[in-house]
């Protein structure tokens, strides 16, 4: 193999790496943007996290047919290959992060006129400052290939499923307490399990750099937490 296309192989992986940075960033910035909706009724604000995320579907397409395009042409074996195919599953995984951010927004709208116990959001606040760092410290992970960063997201994501179980019981008391807090709540549990799903995300991400970094596959049984509602109840319509 030439040297000039040993460099342009290079630059092709370094154009996915580049495109996997700006996905991250984006899903970073709706995940807090939708929180900052939430907690303020700021429907402006969820709306342009809304309007965020075409960007993100779009730069998941390029990853893939850049990848498929990359492995058709260079044929790549061992660590190239799995570097190649970690571009593709981080961004599937990134992309469904700004989904899910996305239908926290869409709560955000539905709710910014009826907030009626300010303080049944604090625990959703704890949940987002834990899903927030999970998601950072794999995209540093990534940009490092540090497998043992990674590995810390993966083991740490058990205490955001606990956070998950403590904010479904605090929101099931206020809604026990008043029905008319039902509605209300109703969509901040389905807010708290946007932010549970992230964190899935982001270890999925993690599981993803640990193999890139060292060809191993972790255990299928992760630290898990007691699943509250079932994942197809998170879209909103």
């Amino acid at each position: 193999m030439s040297d000039h296309i040993v460099k342009a192989y290079d630059q092709e992986l370094e154009v996915l790496g580049q495109k996997i940075a700006e996905m991250g960033g984006i899903a970073e910035k709706m995940l807090s943007d939708a929180m900052d909706a939430l907690v303020d009724s700021d429907v402006k604000l969820a709306q342009a996290t809304i309007n965020s995320d075409p960007r993100l579907d779009v730069l998941q397409r390029e990853i893939e047919e850049r990848a498929i395009m990359t492995i058709a042409r260079r044929q790549p074996l061992a660590v190239d290959l799995r570097e190649i195919i970690a571009t593709i599953r981080i961004s599937n995984d990134l992309e469904r992060v700004g989904d899910l951010a996305k239908n926290i927004a869409k709560r955000a709208i539905k709710i910014a006129a009826d907030v009626r116990i300010p303080r049944a959001i604090i625990g959703l606040r704890s949940m987002h400052e834990s899903a927030a760092m999970l998601l950072k410290d794999v995209l540093d992970a990534y940009s490092q290939r540090d497998a043992e960063r990674a590995h810390g997201v993966w083991i740490y994501d058990a205490d955001l499923d606990a956070l998950e179980d403590s904010v479904f019981r605090d929101l099931l008391t206020f809604m026990m307490e008043d029905p008319r807090n039902i509605s209300f709540c109703a969509h901040l549990l389905f807010c708290s399990k946007n932010i549970e799903r992230i964190g899935d995300h982001a270890t999925n991400i993690a599981e993803t750099v640990i193999y890139l970094v060292t060809g191993e596959i972790p255990p299928i049984d992760r630290p898990k937490g007691r699943t509250m509602l079932s994942e197809t109840s998170t879209t909103v319509g």
